[in-house]
């Protein structure tokens, strides 16, 4: 278990200095690093880090910490976020009827693997009805078929804002957002789908997968934006396929890659650990 501190995620153009300038602020007021990630985009001119902050011996209280940091922050023209620890940022995992996500993410939450709070289950079908209250998580039952659509996205919307909603976490959730919904939740919402290389669209890509003999497969776990699948990547896995496996096989190494690279993906953004950067995300893994 870590100690109370203080997480401090930031980006700014880079210059000289600025890993000196940090550091000694954290010194002047006796907070003691544990943890220092950085990165610098040198085609862009932009440098981003990530701090890990034990605040048991500082000299102040954390907000005016926080606070004080302004004026670094400003002359350094940064954006900043801090965030105290302990914390568990609220989340609302999205589903249809696959049922494989959303059980890992119940169960590397309940282990403690990252600080989460599953606030309620959203479906657009009953499947997943049965999951949620046997571990004991409000589900929400909201039709969306044909005409339906529109104004059950409303109601998500409504609940989200209602249960203070840090993340959305599209568990296979098998409905396209509208464009309205991601810009108003933007860098909020996370999802899952399968990656092929090639790739493959349409009915059935596990049959066109393997009729074609792909020998890799994959997932992709990204934040969602008005362009579909195609928001900042913040991680991919992949499995090796080998000729004898069917098209049952591939799924299953399919389901793999989805509960590894979604669980990781949400592990790095409750933890503070993504930047997002345009059209990608700057993570710094654990």
């Amino acid at each position: 278990m870590k100690p109370n501190g203080i997480i401090l995620k930031l980006d700014s153009p880079d210059q000289p200095g600025i890993v000196s300038k940090i550091a000694s602020y954290c010194a002047l007021h006796s907070a003691n690093l544990t943890e220092f990630s950085q990165f610098t985009d040198h085609k862009e001119n932009k440098f981003f880090a990530r701090l890990e902050l034990d605040t048991s011996r500082m000299d102040v209280e954390d907000d005016d910490f926080i606070n004080g940091f302004g004026t670094l922050g400003r002359a350094l023209h940064a954006n900043w976020h801090f965030r105290k620890r302990p914390y568990k940022m609220r989340a609302a995992v999205l589903v249809t009827k696959t049922d494989h996500c959303l059980n890992e993410i119940i169960w590397r939450t309940e282990l403690g693997e990252m600080p989460l709070e599953i606030t309620s289950i959203i479906g657009n079908r009953e499947d997943c009805r049965e999951i949620a209250e046997k571990h004991g998580i409000p589900f929400h039952y909201i039709e969306m078929d044909g005409e339906l659509k529109a104004a059950g996205f409303e109601k998500i919307r409504d609940i989200i804002i209602e249960e203070k909603v840090e993340l959305s976490v599209l568990a296979r959730f098998m409905q396209i957002l509208p464009d309205w919904f991601c810009q108003q939740f933007s860098g909020q919402i996370i999802n899952i789908h399968h990656s092929f290389l090639p790739a493959f669209i349409g009915a059935n890509p596990y049959r066109q997968a393997y009729e074609r003999g792909v020998k890799l497969i994959g997932a992709t776990c990204h934040y969602v934006t008005s362009d579909l699948d195609a928001g900042p990547i913040i991680e991919q896995e992949v499995r090796r396929v080998q000729h004898f496996h069917t098209p049952a096989d591939l799924m299953r190494l399919g389901r793999d890659c989805e509960r590894d690279a979604l669980a990781k993906g949400i592990r790095y953004h409750v933890s503070d650990r993504t930047i997002i950067d345009r059209n990608r995300a700057i993570v710094f893994p654990d």
